[in-house]
């Protein structure tokens, strides 16, 4: 099964803009009738919709927060909570010190199983509070920034690679996060890439120009 270049769970919704034409005729009649105004109108409950998105956003991190120090707690793990907004999409990291970053690895598990796992838990969590679905992103020590460094340079190589040969080429299966770092990356070369393979084998495919 193949899809698009952009995996669902991890894609950016993109906006549509429409544009209208003013015959000339009219052009004067509306700067005398309250287009002016209108527009001002419009850029108001634009930055009114954009103050919204952000308030969600910053209280999906907060709920966030709020279950991971829980857990944490019971866990009787140390760890300190940063929120950030990223990509239109609240963002969670569990930070420690260097030194003490080996006690979080519970909670990122082999090749970061565990990690996906509390971040659906976390997801649920939030969603519990404010009734509405997030698309909450969560890291612990680093993992996932540390892994985004690896998967863009395996985007950069294999990219060469498809350029090169004029052939497509198959990565490992990787998690809807890894996917999406791929995908970015090979969209931001001018390239094209497609999911496919189902649940633990489902991986990205790098198409040359013109595929």
């Amino acid at each position: 099964m193949t899809d698009s270049t952009i995996e669902q769970d991890d894609a950016t919704p993109q906006a549509e803009a429409a544009t209208a034409v003013v015959p000339e005729s009219d052009t004067h009649a509306d700067s005398e009738s309250g287009t002016g105004a209108d527009t001002a109108t419009g850029e108001e409950a634009g930055k009114q919709r954009t103050g919204g998105a952000a308030a969600r956003l910053e209280e999906e991190g907060d709920v966030a927060a709020d279950y991971l120090e829980e857990l944490l707690d019971i866990l009787d793990l140390d760890g300190d909570i940063d929120i950030d907004v990223e990509n239109g999409r609240a963002s969670v990291s569990v930070v420690v010190e260097a030194a003490s970053a080996r006690s979080l690895q519970r909670l990122v598990g082999t090749d970061g199983e565990v990690l996906e796992a509390l971040q659906e838990l976390t997801r649920l969590a939030v969603q519990a509070r404010t009734g509405e679905r997030t698309r909450l992103m969560l890291d612990v020590a680093g993992f996932r920034a540390d892994r985004r460094k690896e998967l863009e340079q395996v985007a950069a190589q294999t990219i060469e690679t498809v350029r090169s040969s004029g052939e497509p080429a198959s990565l490992p299966p990787m998690s809807p996060f890894e996917r999406k770092v791929v995908h970015d990356c090979v969209a931001a070369a001018g390239l094209r890439s497609e999911s496919e393979g189902e649940e633990t084998r489902r991986h990205v495919v790098v198409l040359p120009a013109g595929a």
